[in-house]
């Protein structure tokens, strides 16, 4: 089932993704929040005339650096020992159609397509065997980095936690084998990064089980899973699209700060 978080007629509700093509998807209002067991209302409105959010708003997100090869290799890093953790913060997501803002500070600003795990429950020490009981759904994620800022300063906090640098979308699909799917990105329609999920080096549920010793974490968080090789520039004016097979596609513009 896909996920929409949406606003209309300055209302904000949870939704399931009916039909197919543009013209065709409807959304069927959730009462409530949809984690854990739902209803829905049967009211339903046509995606055109809702403005789609972020699908979740994390208390945190908890993104994975370095987890395939030939990123890692691009950037002429070696592939850690063990997973690089760091966390982006609330005030960087943003929802498809929303604008990316190019950071003053930065001169070098890239793109990086990433399958992001949503969180469907509290859960701390989670073991291996029940990682799939802690896991909302999948949705997709641009992990927006000012690069040159990455590589001058020792933290990531600034060059990866900026406002706007964690687009999220368009919705949470909760029906999906994550192991094997294309991952793509494009900017202004030419193809950028191309890979699959099967080349992560640590997998999804090496990820939650290292995170998840260290932090509990919460319903609706956001682990970013790594991205693979081909980032590179974005200039003002450019229409960035992250594609991940089976859940759909997050598109958004970068346009000048302030």
């Amino acid at each position: 089932m896909r996920i929409a978080r949406f606003s209309i007629d300055g209302n904000v509700a949870f939704g399931a993704v009916e039909g197919e093509g543009p013209d065709g998807l409807v959304l069927d209002i959730i009462k409530g929040i949809p984690y854990g067991d739902f209803e829905l209302s049967g009211t339903k409105v046509p995606l055109s005339k809702v403005r789609l959010l972020p699908p979740v708003l994390p208390n945190k997100v908890v993104a994975i650096g370095r987890n395939y090869a030939e990123h890692a290799k691009e950037l002429g890093n070696e592939v850690p020992e063990v997973p690089v953790a760091f966390f982006k913060p609330t005030t960087s997501v943003i929802g498809p159609g929303d604008n990316i803002e190019y950071p003053s500070f930065s001169n070098e600003l890239h793109h990086e397509a990433e399958l992001a795990v949503v969180i469907g429950r509290m859960c701390r020490e989670v073991p291996r065997e029940r990682v799939k009981d802690v896991i909302f759904g999948y949705t997709c994620a641009n992990d927006v980095t000012a690069r040159d800022v990455q590589q001058r300063e020792k933290q990531w906090a600034r060059a990866k936690g900026f406002d706007t640098s964690c687009p999220l979308g368009p919705w949470v699909e909760t029906e999906l084998d994550p192991t094997d799917l294309t991952i793509q990105a494009t900017v202004n329609g030419e193809q950028r990064q191309l890979g699959r999920t099967a080349d992560m080096i640590r997998s999804i549920e090496d990820l939650v089980v290292h995170i998840t010793e260290a932090m509990t974490l919460l319903p609706g968080d956001v682990i970013l899973t790594g991205t693979p090789a081909g980032v590179g520039p974005l200039n003002v004016g450019d229409e960035v699209a992250v594609t991940i097979e089976g859940i759909g596609t997050l598109t958004n513009k970068v346009i000048k700060r302030g």
